[in-house]
């Protein structure tokens, strides 16, 4: 059962229990010596009985609307983790390709969506060629480019 449901099956419980307390203090009010008649005090309780209902149910509208964006954001924080997992591959699966570059010597880091490269580069060109395909990536938003020049 998800969250969902469980969250709208609370509230039904909620809603049953004010609707039920507000018909026992309807009907309480009805045994009160006065001067109104059984009509008016049964519309007055069926009056106090459906506020009750229309309370509970914009709470309820509440409790689900507050539920469903929390599923949102949990379900927007996995993407981004999943985005930031996809970018980092897809840059060493680049820097892999490229012979002057150590895919394995090469830590690739990625923080919503901006990359940072650490390692070896054998030339300054090779070091440009890393950022260049960094920066080609879908998602990647920044390079900061942290290779350091080592002939080999």
């Amino acid at each position: 059962m998800n969250t969902a449901q469980t969250a709208l099956r609370s509230t039904h419980r909620i809603a049953s229990v004010l609707a039920v307390s507000a018909l026992a203090l309807g009907l309480a009010a009805c045994s009160k010596t006065e001067d109104a008649t059984v009509g008016q005090r049964l519309d007055s309780a069926v009056g106090r009985t459906e506020q009750a209902a229309t309370d509970a149910r914009i709470k309820a509208e509440a409790a689900m609307q507050s539920a469903g964006n929390k599923m949102e954001q949990g379900s927007q924080t996995a993407m981004e983790k999943i985005d930031d997992a996809t970018i980092t591959a897809q840059v060493s699966a680049g820097l892999a390709k490229d012979p002057d570059l150590s895919a394995v010597k090469i830590n690739v880091d990625t923080v919503n969506g901006s990359v940072t490269l650490n390692g070896p580069a054998t030339t300054p060109a090779a070091k440009e060629r890393a950022e260049t395909i960094a920066t080609a990536v879908k998602g990647v938003t920044s390079v900061n480019n942290q290779l350091t020049v080592t002939p080999s």
